[in-house]
């Protein structure tokens, strides 16, 4: 596209987005260059938004007849700094006919800013106490921003609009392991850190935990030989100590939960990284290479939020909108004084422990509760209908960009940017009020309290969950018939889109829900147990259709690597249809689902079409120039292209191989791949796209249907499961299929003994580990099974198995359980059960 016809484009999308305003509608006009004493005209215009608010609720109030087609509040370009937040209240409504409008001017970018522009800025003289050697007269200072005589509290600092780092213990993008966690007396210790620590004030830990982080701030450091103990402040010590899920990770096999230590002088060692001395009321910050604080913009932020609209249940705001507004440098303090332990989607826990006596009324064989608060929003909406977020940006904010807490109807998200923001993108409806336990399902007397119909169409959500890391891109809590459409979600640490709250497979007030035609890519940065896609509780009539995700990264400190998915319908999700959604595999999980589940069609094999289609439409992708770019320290986890491909033909002759080679051999396959049992070809290998495979066998092998076999439901590995073991360059693959019996409890009843293996029979996998299996994998599909055993390259598997139950007996006890669940597949002789295919060798 040429300048010309780029231009052309954004002159033809101003002109729509404001041509759609009422021409005759009253106009009153601000500008940061404008003066109160105005009348508020194009010519004269106000200088505070408060005030041009304040003049449209007095014309409404006396009924002026110049806003009978509604009311324009537009706002000339620059930067409006706020002291207070914009509050909108039900005596502002506007009507369909006469709605109230905030608007840019045409062509230009107003800001709406919660922060504190820093200035005075000098390269620090002297010794700094505390301060690294390295940083040492490297280092700048700026007097910090009081209010009322008290130091501003901050969490974070822009230059130029790019956060700076708090400093920290380890280099940016690293984190340490802990060692151990005691419950009982509520302390951690962790790795010696490298600087002196035992006097510094202010200090925090931030752990890395499951699909959750926490924020503790240290109370005391207990230095012991190469260790040191941390205690903590009270409430977040208690609760941190008290909750079981997420609790902190200690594996042999996986690491221990990730770590680092921030907001000290002593950690201030890095280009990018700032420190705040509340004492001395001094700022340092080590400018980067390409930075000159004698001319940087430096902003600290102050409003936690800088917009609400709030009416009440029965006087909602109505028809109020907003439109080419930019957000910019809300805070959030919370974790200064209370500390951040969240029990999911960043809502923090107020309160919760585990049960001695497990069982609540909604579900016997619960062990926790908890009582959760909401993290504070740039712009939050309560109690609201009609209203409209369209062309705005949110960005550089500390915690969630824009909140529509509960009670609203009929409301429009589209069109926006979210990015560069610590918390979730957009937040929709109530999750549990602070004294609602957690599990309890929500189901209000006065349904106008549920956030109903709510649009969220063409938003770009990038870069978001920058602090949180277990916060979302766009999540939505108890809802009814909300569209998520047609939105771009990437560079998310933790799940791209989540919908739900309750963890239930009790009816409840969601139904009605849509997520379709979403694009998400580059999520799970951070954080696993999760999915582009996550659903909870039961939410009848409701859809997830016709997405396309791709690209999860692998989140180097993850508590299981594997435990990630393109779609996750977890605890009590029910009555939900699941179809035509574009996955590159079929690496989905459905945890303890309810009923009425429908999956049709989802995976590699769907429509080129339906991929084309998802994400912003045509008139929005203007806003992908802003879409943040693949992160260059991660990378894309390909962990699932290794599959099993089953030719199974009509008679019982093997498939010929010549011909095999000839369908094959396009996709990197040899015969080193391929093995063969009586009418049974089995492929085994990294394969990215099977269904391709698959369309190309059957038209060679018209007579034969192929079973694919995407993702192993259980696998061992030497490098993971057997601590201090070293692994072979070179492999054998062993494989062998079997049938589970058609009974359907047995069935479930085999795979939770897979799923809980490893910690319920430790010793299967000590024997996997004695007997020098490299790998082991077993994959299903529908009733059949596929078992690969990896050894070193020329071993016997004959020699090896036997050391699996070598002093081990209880392996004998566990392969004698499993025999109940298995049995032969068809053509297999009487009383056999698993059968070894053969690799191929030669030509037939």
């Amino acid at each position: 596209m040429t300048i010309l016809s780029k231009r052309f484009v954004l002159v033809v999308f101003l002109f729509v987005l404001f041509s759609i305003f009422p021409a005759d509608a009253a106009e009153i006009w601000v500008s940061p260059n404008g003066n109160n004493e105005n009348p508020g005209t194009k010519q004269k215009p106000l200088a505070d938004i408060g005030l041009a608010l304040r003049k449209a609720r007095e014309l409404r109030r006396l009924s002026d007849p110049s806003i009978a087609e509604g009311i324009s509040i537009i706002l000339k370009g620059g930067i409006y700094t706020l002291d207070e937040p914009l509050f909108i209240r039900p005596e502002d409504s506007g009507t369909a006919e006469s709605p109230t409008i905030f608007q840019a001017a045409p062509g230009e970018k107003p800001v709406l800013s919660g922060g504190i522009s820093v200035k005075g800025w000098n390269k620090a003289s002297g010794n700094i106490n505390g301060l690294p050697a390295e940083a040492q007269g490297k280092v700048w200072v700026a007097n910090a921003p009081a209010i009322a005589d008290n130091v501003l509290d901050f969490r974070q600092l822009w230059v130029n609009n790019v956060k700076a780092v708090r400093s920290r213990d380890v280099k940016i993008g690293t984190m340490s392991r802990i060692l151990s966690w005691n419950k009982k007396d509520e302390t951690c210790w962790i790795p010696k850190p490298s600087a002196d620590i035992r006097n510094a004030k202010g200090m925090e830990m931030f752990i890395h935990q499951w699909w959750a982080i926490a924020i503790l701030r240290i109370k005391s450091v207990e230095m012991k030989g190469d260790s040191a103990k941390l205690s903590f402040y009270q409430p977040e010590s208690r609760v941190q100590s008290e909750h079981p899920w997420p609790a902190p990770w200690i594996s042999k096999e996986t690491g221990n939960s990730a770590f680092f230590l921030s907001n000290a002088i002593e950690f201030l060692n890095e280009p990018g990284e700032w420190y705040l001395d509340k004492q001395q009321r001094k700022i340092y910050y080590w400018p980067k290479s390409n930075e000159n604080l004698n001319t940087a913009s430096v902003t600290v932020p102050y409003l936690e939020t800088l917009v609400k609209m709030q009416g009440t249940i029965d006087n909602p705001v109505s028809y109020v909108s907003f439109r080419g507004i930019s957000f910019q440098h809300s805070s959030w303090l919370r974790p200064s004084s209370e500390g951040h332990v969240p029990h999911q989607s960043g809502m923090y826990m107020l309160d919760a422990y585990k049960l001695k006596i497990p069982g609540t009324p909604d579900k016997a064989g619960m062990e926790n509760q908890a009582w959760v608060g909401r993290p504070a929003a740039a712009v939050e909406v309560s109690f609201a209908s009609n209203t409209v977020f369209e062309a705005c940006r949110f960005e550089h904010l500390a915690s969630t960009g824009l909140d529509y807490k509960r009670g609203t109807r009929n409301d429009q998200i589209k069109g926006n940017l979210f990015k560069d923001i610590g918390g979730t993108g957009i937040h929709v409806g109530v999750y549990s009020d602070e004294s609602h336990e957690v599990h309890v399902p929500y189901n209000p007397s006065d349904e106008r309290d549920v956030c109903t119909n709510v649009l969220v169409r063409n938003n770009l959500v990038t870069d978001v969950t920058n602090e949180d890391w277990g916060a979302i891109g766009i999540s939505a809590g108890y809802v009814k018939g909300i569209n998520i459409e047609h939105n771009d979600v990437s560079e998310v640490s933790y799940t791209g889109i989540s919908m739900g709250w309750g963890w239930s497979k009790t009816v409840n007030t969601m139904r009605n829900n849509r997520i379709v035609a979403n694009k998400i890519q580059r999520y799970g940065k951070h954080m696993y147990d999760v999915s582009s896609i996550y659903t909870l509780s039961a939410q009848p009539s409701s859809l997830i259709a016709e997405n396309y995700i791709d690209s999860i990264y692998i989140a180097p400190y993850a508590h299981d690597p594997n435990h990630w998915f393109y779609l996750y319908t977890d605890e009590g999700s029910s009555f939900f249809t699941v179809k035509n959604n574009w996955t590159p595999s079929d690496k989905y999980l459905q945890n303890a689902n309810g009923p009425g589940n429908l999956w049709q069609n989802n995976g590699p094999q769907v429509a080129d079409s339906i991929k084309f289609k998802a994400g912003l439409q045509a008139s929005y992708r203007y806003l992908l120039k802003d879409r943040l770019p693949v992160s260059a320290d991660r990378e894309i986890n390909h962990s699932e292209k290794t599959k099993v491909l089953e030719l199974i033909g009509a008679s019982g002759t093997k498939h010929n191989i010549n011909t095999l080679d000839q369908v094959v051999r396009k996709y990197g396959i040899t015969r080193e791949n391929i093995y063969q049992w009586n009418n049974h070809t089995v492929i085994y290998g990294a394969i990215e796209n099977p269904e391709k495979i698959r369309k190309d066998l059957l038209v060679k092998f018209n007579d034969s249907y192929v079973k694919i076999y995407n993702t192993p439901f259980y696998e061992f590995s030497r490098k993971r499961n057997c601590p201090g073991s070293t692994t072979v360059k070179e492999w054998d693959n062993i494989l062998l299929t079997a049938n589970l019996v058609k009974d359907s409890l047995l069935q479930k009843e085999y795979l939770d003994y897979h799923a809980t293996q490893f910690k319920q029979w430790p010793e299967v996998s000590k024997g996997f580990c004695n007997a020098n299996f490299q790998q082991l994998q077993v994959f299903k599909n529908a009733g059949q099974l596929m078992l690969i055993i990896s050894i070193p390259k020329g071993a016997s598997l004959d020699q090896l198995n036997p050391k699996t139950s070598e002093n081990n007996p209880r392996v004998n006890d566990w392969n004698n359980l499993m025999k109940k669940y298995q049995e032969g597949i068809e053509g297999t002789k009487a009383g056999e059960t698993w059968v070894f295919l053969e690799k191929v060798k030669g030509l037939n």
